[in-house]
């Protein structure tokens, strides 16, 4: 599993929580439909301003959204939890 992959399912997850579509959601951001759609397909890497968007937008936290991403920078990869 790729780190946006991770970030994709914390996202729906918290989008879902919160009961609103991805068109609010991309409307409370200021982002198109197709690009929430995306980013919960794990389709796009987002951006550090993008995350920020969406958690203040879903209630949530940078934090909670790249939950289970981690760097192990002696090994020089990502660790995804599942």
């Amino acid at each position: 599993m790729k780190p946006r992959e991770r970030f994709a399912i914390n996202l729906r997850k918290a989008r879902k929580k919160s009961g609103i579509s991805q068109e609010e959601l991309g409307f409370l951001c200021d982002l198109h439909r197709t690009e929430i759609s995306l980013l919960e397909r794990g389709g796009r890497e987002p951006r550090l301003g993008t995350i920020v968007k969406l958690a203040g937008s879903l209630g949530t936290t940078p934090e909670q959204l790249c939950e289970g991403v981690n760097w192990l920078p002696k090994k020089r990869r990502f660790q995804i939890k599942k």
